[in-house]
This record gives C-alpha cells, structure tokens and sequence, in this order.
C-alpha cells in the first residue's frame, strides 16, 4: 500500500433495517464508490442491552417514537446466515467486509466465519473479555474512541497489546458519538495527540455533515476514514438521516483520494512535470556587456537569464572577482 493510501469504511451499520436484501444494496453501493470497506454492526439485542435501557438522544431525535433500547435493537440484528450472505456477497462484489462488534456471541459467530479483523465501537472501549478475544483471535483490530479520554485510549490498548495484538495491526479511530456530530465537537487535535502520545496509525469516524472534517483529517494524519452511508436518508431508522446517499458519498471518497494524492510523498523535489520546465524557466550567469578574455567578472557585466543551460545563479558570487578566460558577447552563457 502507497505511502498516503486512505483506508475508505463505508458504514453500512444497522441501515440494512434488518433486511438482507437491504444490506446487499449497501454493498454495491460502497463498491461503486471506491471505498474499501463495507462495514456493518454485529449484535444480539439479549447480549447487548437490558430491557430497561432507553434510546440514545440523537435515536429519540431520529426516530421520533417511544422505543426501548431493546425493542429497536431487536428488529436491527442480523442472524449468523445473515453473516453468512453479506461475506459471500463482498467476496462476490471484490469489496472487504468488516464488522463492529458488541458482544461475545456476535465474535464467535464471525470467527467461525473466518472473520480475521473487527472493529471495537466506542461503547465497547472498556469491553475487557472482548477486547481480549480481539486481541488473540484477530489479525488487525480498529477501535473507536469516542467519549473516550486519554486515559481511556491508554487502557484499551493496554489490554489489546498484552494478549498479544502487534501495534501495527491496531488502527485507533477517533470520534464522536453525537449523529451528527457538532462542527465544534470534532476535536482533530485529539487524533493527533493520539497518534503522536501512542506512535500508532490513527484514523477518523466521521458523523459530521459534509465533506470538510474528513479531508482535514486526512491532511492531518488520518489512515482510515469511515462514512454512515444509507440508499435513503428518508428511510426510517436511527441512522439514516445522518447518513451519505450514494452519489454523495460517491464524491466524499472522491476528495479524500485527491487529498491523498496531494499530500505525496514528503520528499521536496521537483515533479516530473516540473523537470519539463526548469531549464526553460531557471536561469544561468550570461554576459550582461561584451567581455573580453582577462577583464574581470562583476555585478556590472554580469546578469542572470533564462533559460538554464549554463553555470547555476548559484555560483555568482564565488566568479565575482575573478578574470574571463575567453571573449563573451552580450547574452553568452559564463563558463568557468
């Protein structure tokens, strides 16, 4: 992989609505927009919630209805064949697959699969027998950080490190869980901090609307950028209307590969265009009088032209002083 390649998530999440035909349409819709992953929740509602539990704030917002936690989380799990359709289906389509997984159960349903890489979403962070399995179980592992602190970034990795997940196989993924988030709730700094405090590959979860927040965090540092996206935003669900519809989303994988490819490679040098034009347009030391063999070289009979076919403006002041040893005409390239 390229120096700048960005990792592009499509997160699909839980905007299939429980239907697998649904979710094959996220697929194909990632697929054609140049991201390299699709990326859906794995959850059983029995493992993740208690009955008690309510909505989240931006989910009452959304969905405008009395629900519990459970009751809506119910109807949005996927069933291990359901698993088992949307792996072939992104093998099928040449797209990568990945999960967010909340639960134990969930886990070893997709290792069974073959499943080699999770994501661990923000609520999970402290999730110790999760994090845990992640770490012996898989082979690269992206974890969420919002409503983390430091400290709490710190934990987690503790734990994925010590039962024995290299760090290079860790991307953390700074964010924040409010749909959609606050322009001055995104914090970037945060994902620098991270990236310099843990000497670890960073990336961005990107709730906010538009497409500004994701190129910054590329230009800032960010390896994997991860987008909600929906067919519909007028869909009826917790995450649709926060989510991209596919020519939208189709452009913000657009700009973020231009924003890759503008940050090259670090080295300053010219450019292969740019060496088409340096000798037409840098400048040599030329005759500015008729000099004769013998006179002096000065700032009076000397000037610095284009194009750049003879001794470099460089060198000016180290021939100031010393004796032509030929004739030059006016215009004539200096040679010493």
């Amino acid at each position: 992989m390229e120096k700048n390649k960005v990792i592009v998530i499509a997160e699909a999440g839980v905007n299939h609505n429980g239907d697998i035909r649904l979710a094959k349409k996220l697929v194909d819709v990632a697929k054609n927009s140049g991201a390299d992953y699709i990326k859906f929740q794995a959850f059983f509602a029995k493992e993740l919630v208690t009955l008690k539990s309510k909505l989240a704030k931006y989910q009452q917002n959304n969905l405008r209805e009395k629900l519990r936690q459970f009751d809506l989380l119910k109807k949005l799990e996927l069933k291990k064949n359901d698993y088992v359709n949307i792996i072939n289906y992104c093998k099928k389509k040449e797209i990568k697959c990945l999960f967010s997984v909340f639960d134990i159960k969930s886990f070893n349903i997709l290792l069974s699969l073959g499943v080699k890489e999770i994501k661990i979403p923000s609520g999970e962070v402290d999730n110790y027998p999760l994090l845990k399995l992640a770490a012996e179980k898989m082979k690269r592992v992206f974890i969420s950080t919002g409503m983390c602190s430091l400290s709490d970034v710190k934990k987690s990795l503790k734990i994925l490190r010590r039962y024995g997940l290299k760090k290079n196989n860790i991307i953390i993924m700074h964010c924040n869980t409010d749909y959609p988030t606050k322009i001055n709730e995104v914090n970037l700094s945060a994902m620098v901090t991270m990236g310099a405090k843990f000497k670890i590959q960073i990336g961005y979860s990107d709730h906010t609307e538009g497409f500004e927040v994701a190129i910054a965090a590329v230009a800032l540092g960010a390896k994997t950028i991860e987008k909600h996206i929906t067919t519909d935003k007028k869909l009826k669900g917790p995450d649709h209307i926060a989510s991209m519809e596919p020519l939208v989303f189709k452009n913000y994988v657009k700009l973020i590969r231009n924003t890759s490819l503008l940050l090259g490679s670090g080295k300053k040098m010219p450019t292969i265009s740019e060496k088409k034009n340096m000798k037409l347009v840098k400048k040599s030391i030329v005759a500015n009088l008729n000099i004769k063999k013998g006179d002096i070289f000065s700032e009076e009979n000397l000037s610095c032209k284009r194009p750049a076919l003879g001794l470099s403006p460089y060198y000016w002041k180290s021939i100031l002083g010393k004796r032509a040893k030929k004739d030059y005409k006016i215009d004539d390239l200096i040679i010493m």
